[in-house]
Parts: C-alpha cells; structure tokens; sequence
C-alpha cells in the first residue's frame, strides 16, 4: 500500500507542477501581450542604442566621455532633424496641403483611364466596373447607373477613391493604435530617446546583467552571440540610415525632374518608408504613380519606371557596397515575418519585424548551431576582414 501512496503523491506533485507551469506560462503570455507596445519600443530604443554607441566609441577614443558623447550625439541627431524641418517645413506644408488636395482626383483619373481601356485584368484587380457592365446596368432599367465617363458607380458600388479611403481609413486605425493621442506620441518618443541614451552610455552594464541570468557554462557562448547581434544590429540600421537618406533624395530630385506634384513630401515618405524593408518602397511608390495621373498616364508610367530603376539601383549597387558581408534573409521569409508582425503586433511589428529576424538568425546560426562570426563571414567573402561582424543583407 505505502508504494501506491508515493506513486500517487508523486504524481499529484507532477501534475501539479504541469498546472503551475501552464499558469505562469499563460500569465506571463498576458503579460507580454498588455505591455507588448512598450516591449516594442524599448526594443526600438536599444537598437537606436546599438548606433549611438558606435559613435560614442568613436568620440572616446578621442577622449570624450561616453556620458557625455552619447547625449550629445542624439542631441546633435535631434538639432539636424529639427534644422532640417524648419528649413523645408514651409515646403512639405504648400506640397502636402497639394497633395491632399490633388490624389482623390489623381484616382478618379485612374479611374476613368482604367474604364478607358475597357476594363480588363487591371479593372479585375483594382474593382472598377468597365463600360459593359456600367452599360449593362443602364439597360437594366438603373437610371442610377451612370454613363462611362463618370466615375461614380452604379447603385451598391463604390469608387476606387472611396474605397481606397476606407481601405486607408481602416488600416490607420489598426496599424496605429499607439499614436492614438498626442500624449502617447510624447511618451513613445521621451522613452527611445532615454534608452537610447541609457544604453549607449554604458552598454557593457547590460551586456553583463543579461549573462549573469544565465548558468556559467553558457556565458562564454552567449557573450559571443550578443557580441554578433551588436554587429549586425548596428550594421543594418546605419545601412538603412543611409539608405533612407539617399533614396529621399534621389526620389525627390527624380520626381522634381518630372514635374509631378508634392514632390518633396513624396520623396520624404518614400525615404522613411526606406526603414521597412520590401513593403515600404511599394506603400511609398502608390501615392507617387497615383500623382503622375493628375497629369497624364504616361507621366504615371515614367513615375512607376522611375520607382523600379531607383529600387533596382539600390538593391544591387547601394545596399551590395554598404553591406559587403552577412546573413542573407530570404525575401520570402522577410515578407511573411513583416506579415505576421504587422497583423498580430501592428505598425510597431512592422518596424521591428526585419531586424527581429536579423537578430533570431544570428541567435540559431551563433547560438544553437555554434557557428563562429568569422566564419560566417568567410561565407559571404572570400577575403573576410580582421574584424568579425554579422549583417543582414535584406532587399529593401
């Protein structure tokens, strides 16, 4: 009898540990879930930090303090984007104002172009009912329908401007659920800005309280893994910098170049939209074609060629010359990771998705796999430098 007795409590102790384990486990899930958009912005914050850090060291070794060089980094960063904002503030207002003023005739001159050439698969894709079905409804007996050059649809149809709207209109209110007060913006910022700063002061601090919440034997690996996540974080955001930088320009100068309208404010949007790789170029490219058909659908070809060419160029010559070696990600891993980060995670997830991964890889291929940095990069070059490093190479 007394062997059943301990057979049964100790049964009863395990499966009171499997239910204790399932109760932290579900508590810490809705844990993670209330506090998941600050968990996003501290991760954006230690990865700006990644960045600062790389210029503090660079101002300590000419004797400049980190606690001093950190902060006067993102207050010089801050103090150019103000300077800059002020200086073309006046324009991105006349050109925005412009822009919102002209796109919803810019898409009903899509419209109207896209009923022009009879429908097709280009009416299939975008829902814009061609002349036949318009015609069909006015024989019908619809004295609603309208006739071919209108552009409001028949009874129970949208336009495309409507339904683009609604589309954006929905998506703005999902995507953005942290920016749903002036005040939530201000905290946003204040908290990367602060650990950003924080973290670039003394990143070692951090380093080491991470490994000390592991066992000793998995320091040495696990220093060696945060060593590489470093390099390739602050690899691929002063690329993507960068890379911001000089395809708002270009797009800025090429769209002047064709005359379209709001040309500033279109190549700033598409030189943020940099940030988020494979999906940022094509929401920034829609808004621009769309422009190009406020005057012709030839100049809305050039714009779409121009988009392609830039896009081209920067894939493979810009992006190739600044990221000389890395860990290729896979565009179809990219783009389901972005996916799923912007559906369950919204606009943060969608930031944070690309180099989430970046990292994730690093981890499995450093981490589990035991693949040392130089030896990745002896993978990507036949002529690796003295100095390890690991970086993402992603199609922007």
């Amino acid at each position: 009898m007394a062997p059943m007795n301990a057979l049964g409590t100790a049964r009863d102790r395990t499966a009171l540990r499997v239910v204790v384990g399932l109760a932290l486990m579900y508590a810490a899930l809705m844990l993670f879930w209330r506090t998941r958009n600050v968990i996003l912005t501290v991760f954006l914050g230690a990865l700006f930090a990644i960045a600062v850090s790389a210029g503090a060291d660079r101002l300590q070794k000419l004797r400049v303090p980190r606690a001093i060089g950190a902060p006067l980094i993102v207050l010089a960063f801050i103090g150019l984007l103000g300077a800059f904002g002020t200086w073309i503030g006046p324009t991105v207002r006349q050109q925005s104002a412009e822009l919102r003023t002209k796109l919803p005739e810019a898409l009903d001159k899509l419209e109207d172009w896209v009923q022009g050439q009879g429908g097709g698969v280009i009416a299939t894709v975008l829902g814009v009912p061609d002349a036949d079905s318009i015609a069909r409804a006015r024989r019908a007996g619809d004295q609603a329908a309208p006739p071919v050059q209108v552009v409001t649809t028949g009874p129970g149809q949208q336009s495309l401007r409507e339904r683009i709207t609604a589309q954006l209109s929905g998506a703005g209110r999902y995507f953005l659920p942290v920016l749903g007060s002036t005040l939530a913006v201000v905290a946003a910022i204040l908290l990367v800005l602060f650990i950003t700063i924080y973290v670039a002061v003394d990143p070692g601090l951090y380093q080491r309280g991470a490994l000390r919440l592991l066992p000793p034997r998995h320091r040495e690996r696990a220093a060696l893994v945060l060593g590489a996540i470093g390099a390739t974080l602050r690899k691929w955001l002063v690329t993507q910098l960068i890379a911001m930088i000089v395809i708002g320009v270009v797009t800025t100068g090429v769209l002047l170049a064709l005359d379209v309208r709001a040309a500033v404010p279109l190549g700033i949007l598409a030189g943020l939209l940099e940030f988020v790789p494979t999906l940022g170029p094509i929401l920034s490219a829609i808004p621009a074609i769309a422009m190009g058909f406020v005057d012709s659908p030839e100049k809305a070809l050039f714009v779409t060629i121009a988009y392609i060419a830039i896009q081209f160029l920067e894939n493979h010559i810009l992006i190739p010359v600044l990221m000389k070696e890395g860990i290729d990600l896979a565009p179809a891993l990219t783009i389901v990771v972005q996916a799923v980060m912007a559906i369950v995670f919204g606009f943060l997830g969608l930031l944070v998705a690309v180099p989430l991964l970046a990292m994730i890889v690093v981890c499995v291929r450093v981490g589990l796999l035991h693949e040392e940095p130089d030896v990745m990069n002896r993978n990507h070059s036949d002529q690796p430098e003295p100095t390890p490093s690991v970086v993402p190479q992603v199609s922007s």
